[in-house]
């Protein structure tokens, strides 16, 4: 089943093959919840080059864009954080999840970074790993509805899951069959169609 990546700031959606519930990215981090960058004017005009070329869908571009700006500013929250976001989009899913987790560190006050390293673990089926990493998220900013939803998502197919291993155990169970049934209409109703 795939995942759904939605985008906050940019409405537009990424499929990401996995077998777990709709998440969605923060994309990207509001600026209000990023330590300012030494220079604004430069900053912010790299910013809107990366954040202009990924809502034009031209994710290769943004990437390299993102990496130039960092390579002389390294330590730029804001725009890792975008570069995570553009390498998941692109599919690398790995390079993306040691963004967020190295932003987690560095930064472990800014709930964004938990999301999207919970989107990508839900994304691979480790529900768990994306479940403590939400509530983490959602320790830091309780108003964080993103989090609040996609925790909401990962419950879902965790009820689902539960549900079929259940249905394995007991198959003439008739109770349970339509538990599985109805959380399984409720996962598909949460899947916007592309």
């Amino acid at each position: 089943m795939p995942t759904l990546l939605r985008s906050l700031a940019l409405a537009g959606a990424v499929l990401l093959a996995a077998a777990a519930p709709p998440a969605v990215a923060q994309q990207p981090l509001p600026a209000q919840s990023i330590p300012a960058p030494a220079s604004d004017r430069v900053e912010l005009s790299a910013l809107q080059q990366v954040q202009k070329l990924m809502a034009a869908g031209q994710w290769k571009p943004a990437l390299a864009r993102a990496e130039a700006h960092l390579a002389g500013n390294p330590r730029d929250a804001q725009m890792r954080f975008v570069r995570g976001v553009i390498l998941a989009e692109l599919g690398d899913t790995g390079a993306a999840r040691e963004v967020f987790e190295r932003l987690t560190e560095e930064y472990p006050e800014l709930p964004e970074p938990y999301n999207n390293l919970a989107v990508i673990h839900a994304s691979l089926g480790q529900l768990e790993r994306a479940r403590t990493l939400l509530e983490a998220a959602l320790a830091i900013r309780p108003d964080y509805a993103t989090a609040h939803e996609n925790l909401g998502d990962v419950y879902l197919q965790m009820s689902v899951d539960a549900y079929q291993r259940a249905a394995r155990l007991q198959p003439g169970n008739r109770t349970l069959g339509s538990k599985l049934s109805l959380s399984r209409e409720l996962l598909s109703k949460t899947r916007p169609t592309p």
